[in-house]
């Protein structure tokens, strides 16, 4: 017989190639950019990249299941909701989620200035104090695909403890 564990981590990640004619989403928070990202939802890589690692971290179908890009109900869907749909489905599995460790690879625009805002929403969504949330933006120094502006990726952790 085994005993659930009190801790657990997960990971998650995203990317999604910048076009034009899309708003840029990041962690819930629309940044101003003459770019955005594509993707069948909205495409916020940061929230993606959250619900995959707490999704990961409970043990449950990864976001791509859950919510796939083949089904029309997620057109265009808001990731917030993904995200707190997440939430609660690890929740109901016995998890609260503890903290989150958040890097962004983006080399265009700058995301110094919303990071508090991202950490904010983020925050929220989950349940947790701001200072929970830790948000990092990375350039990727002109190397591959984020280097070259032609996308945004995104990196996350995930803790949550048995309730």
């Amino acid at each position: 017989m085994t005993t659930k564990p009190i801790h657990r981590v997960g990971i998650g990640t995203d990317l999604h190639r910048l076009t034009p004619g899309r708003k840029l989403i990041l962690g819930g928070v629309e940044i101003p950019h003459e770019l955005g990202l594509l993707g069948h939802s909205d495409a916020d890589v940061v929230l993606h990249a959250v619900t995959d690692a707490i999704l990961g971290a409970a043990a449950l179908p990864d976001i791509g299941e859950l919510f796939p890009d083949t089904d029309p109900r997620y057109k265009d869907a808001d990731s917030r909701k993904l995200l707190t749909h997440a939430v609660d489905k690890a929740r109901s599995a016995g998890w609260v989620v503890v903290n989150a460790d958040i890097v962004i690879h983006a080399q265009q625009p700058k995301l110094s200035a919303h990071k508090p805002a991202i950490a904010q929403c983020i925050a929220d969504l989950l349940g947790v104090p701001v200072d929970c949330v830790g948000v990092k933006a990375k350039t990727n120094e002109g190397l591959d695909a984020v280097g070259r502006g032609e996308a945004i990726a995104c990196t996350a952790i995930v803790s949550l403890t048995a309730k």
